[in-house]
């Protein structure tokens, strides 16, 4: 929305007009996957985590029925009541700066080529979700057949190679492997170098994470609450945080490498996710402000709660040992009886009996 307070848009807007007539639909329909996380267009079009925007253009902003816009994006649209392509590019460009306040947890377009492209597409889109973009290069009509090709040979004619007998593929490459190969253990193996101060984590929470997880990890709608609940694990209801509940720090790091900010996952640099895990401590009381994160002291790390977690020793019972059968019957002493139930889930059948049994929700 076009603010009266943003008096740099017109330099915005002007850059904008002048280059409008190169921008390319059918490259915005491309560039658009990355919105498409939390937004959807066409004719079968729901709302995601942000709403749809078929015919963005054609309808009054922070009015597509059924959807919850932020409170700072309903303000805005009493102002201006219309999106215009000027207004939209600067909000792409920076939501966060743009708009303050809004449900939109996205760092931006940074490159203006990409977003007066999606400008461009989303132009094309009616309230129906049809669009007006067609194939930049259309297939030529021909009636030419395509010629026949010699069958491939069947795996079994194939000698067998000498890494496998599945006649499929190859070895892995060191660096593939390694791309895919990022968890972190409770101990620190395989971190990454780098550091991060939880002050700076601030900055990326406040402008990628806050607006689902709260301005102090306290959760916002549905999204989860990050921080606090200590001395709640025995309530009824608890409040399983990081600081109240996770047992190791590796979890938080490698959770927040792979999957967010959400939308747009393992954008993080690892100093980012450094920054953000020490800051994710701050939040819970662990460390300063000026507390900074790295591989050589993240081991060195407690989590409150890790003393109430135990080790699996599945592997320690008889069962899964090697030399041992598994028990499939009549495995334990006596008849089996009900001494709690799950009262939220009601999955134990009431009898008059256990109908005094503590309850477990």
């Amino acid at each position: 929305m076009k603010s009266t307070a943003r008096i740099a848009l017109c330099a915005t807007a002007l850059l904008f007009v002048h280059s409008a007539t190169a921008a390319d639909p059918v490259r915005g329909e491309q560039i658009f996957g990355q919105c498409a996380a939390c937004h959807a267009v066409g004719p079968d079009a729901k709302h995601k985590f942000g709403p749809a925007l078929n015919g963005v253009f054609e309808r009054d902003a922070a009015s597509a029925e059924g959807y919850e816009y932020s409170a700072a994006l309903k303000k805005a649209a009493v102002e201006n009541p219309s999106w215009t392509e000027e207004s939209l590019e600067a909000f792409l460009e920076a939501p966060l700066s743009y708009l303050p306040g809004t449900k939109m947890a996205y760092p931006g377009v940074a490159d203006a080529i990409d977003r007066r492209d999606i400008i461009a597409y989303l132009s094309t889109i009616h309230t129906d979700g049809t669009s007006d973009v067609l194939p930049a290069n259309p297939p030529a009509v021909t009636d030419a057949k395509p010629a026949l090709q010699a069958p491939r040979p069947l795996a079994k004619d194939a000698a067998v190679p000498t890494h496998g007998v599945l006649h499929l593929g190859r070895k892995a490459l060191a660096e593939e492997i390694a791309a895919w190969d990022i968890d972190i253990r409770p101990d620190g193996a395989g971190l990454p170098t780098g550091r991060g101060i939880a002050s700076d984590g601030g900055v990326i929470y406040d402008a990628q994470c806050a607006s689902c997880h709260g301005v102090f990890g306290e959760g916002e709608g549905r999204w989860p609450i990050l921080a606090g609940g200590f001395d709640t694990l025995t309530d009824d209801r608890p409040e399983k945080t990081i600081g109240s509940y996770w047992p190791f720090l590796s979890t938080v790091f490698d959770y927040v490498k792979r999957a967010m900010p959400f939308g747009n996952a393992r954008s993080l640099s690892d100093d980012d996710v450094y920054a953000l895990t020490a800051y994710l401590l701050y939040l819970n009381d662990q460390v300063d402000e000026d507390f900074e994160l790295n591989a050589e002291n993240f081991a060195s790390i407690t989590m409150p709660n890790e003393q109430n977690f135990i080790a699996d020793n599945r592997a320690e019972e008889p069962s899964y040992r090697l030399d041992e059968e598994p028990c499939m019957a009549n495995c334990m002493a006596g008849e089996a009886t009900v001494t709690q139930r799950a009262r939220v889930l009601d999955v134990t059948p009431d009898t008059d009996e256990d109908s005094s049994a503590t309850g477990i929700d």
